[in-house]
């Protein structure tokens, strides 16, 4: 009994450890796929990547014509997901994003007609453009993954992932994202600029016979939706966290609520996708357990939309990059064992 006992966890870890490496190995693929049209931008795609391991939703923030929706849909080719897109202005309707009841003249009855939020991996394009009524509607699909219509619930695809958008610098015809709706992004990823060697290599590679988008018939699938879910499951079940770790995760989320700078800070659900995108993030470096290092590589994606900064402070230029830095480089980090 007892040698049988231990011959199962043997072969349970060996088993584990396989899982992991082929996360590795599959996100390195993805990588490479997507270099194929993106030059550049690593941390964003990244981050991008950590957050669908994760099953977490991501708001990216950046100018126009720095390739956020070619990222997407690059993505979203390498993993095999029906991708849509989604252009958020202010007379969009909820029912142009979750669906609309339809009369069919045949049976005379009427059905369900699904909106885009029906797919896999939805692009929200400019989402602050869309009025809070829009922007609501999109609050159950992205926590609960389902849309209610007239009583009846329907269940969205799995796996369900949503990449936001929105302008930092334009404000006419915005509405501000409400408190409610950015806390259920996992990430909000900044996207800035290419260096002048990247930009020049996007000016090289993509202004002769094909152009950027030409370029995503080249990318081939790396993994199918189904493999998704099945990579998602072995991240949170199969990476290790210990309690020490655990416990920095709840101290620093729990200092950006103490700073008098701050006048909102980060809600528990920072604890959790902090833990969560940490095991992604050691998923990916083929490792089975999270160390300190994947924690502070996710903090700021994860906490610097969850930190509001009081007005007074916001003005002397504090920010909630700032406070997050000062909240890392004072909190010690707890020493592992890796054997």
């Amino acid at each position: 009994m007892s040698s049988k006992g231990k011959t199962s966890t043997k072969k349970s870890s060996k088993t584990t450890k396989v899982d992991i490496k082929e996360i590795s190995k599959k996100v390195n693929e993805i990588k490479n796929n997507i270099s194929k049209v993106i030059v550049g931008q690593e941390e964003v795609i990244d981050a991008m990547i950590t957050a669908m391991l994760a099953d977490g939703h991501v708001l990216l923030e950046g100018v126009p014509g720095i390739a956020k929706t070619l990222m997407a849909r690059a993505l979203a080719k390498a993993i095999s997901a029906d991708f849509k897109r989604i252009q958020f202005t202010p007379d969009l309707m909820p029912s142009d994003v979750t669906g609309v009841m339809a009369f069919k003249p045949e049976t005379g009855e009427f059905y369900f007609k699904q909106g885009p939020v029906f797919t896999n991996l939805l692009l929200s394009d400019e989402i602050n453009r869309a009025p809070p009524k829009t922007q609501a509607a999109m609050l159950e699909s992205m926590q609960e993954k389902q849309v209610s219509i007239e009583k009846k619930t329907y269940a969205l695809p799995e796996p369900f992932l949503v990449f936001a958008t929105q302008n930092p610098i334009e404000t006419e015809g915005t509405y501000p994202l409400p408190e409610a709706q950015i806390d259920r992004f996992a990430f909000k990823v900044l996207v800035t600029y290419p260096d002048e060697e990247e930009e020049a290599e996007i000016i090289n590679r993509f202004t002769g016979e094909y152009d950027s988008y030409d370029k995503l018939a080249e990318i081939k699938p790396v993994i199918t939706d189904d493999e998704v879910i099945k990579l998602q499951k072995i991240v949170r079940k199969n990476v290790a966290i210990s309690e020490e770790l655990s416990q920095y995760i709840v101290r620093i989320v729990n200092l950006t609520r103490e700073s008098e700078e701050v006048y909102m800070g980060a809600s528990p659900r920072a604890s959790l996708w902090m833990t969560i995108a940490a095991k992604a993030s050691a998923a990916m470096d083929g490792r089975a357990y999270v160390n300190p290092m994947d924690i502070q590589k996710i903090a700021k994606n994860v906490l610097r939309h969850r930190v509001l900064i009081k007005p007074e402070y916001e003005f002397d230029g504090t920010t909630s990059e700032i406070i997050i830095d000062r909240i890392l480089k004072h909190t010690p980090a707890p020493s592992i064992e890796t054997s």
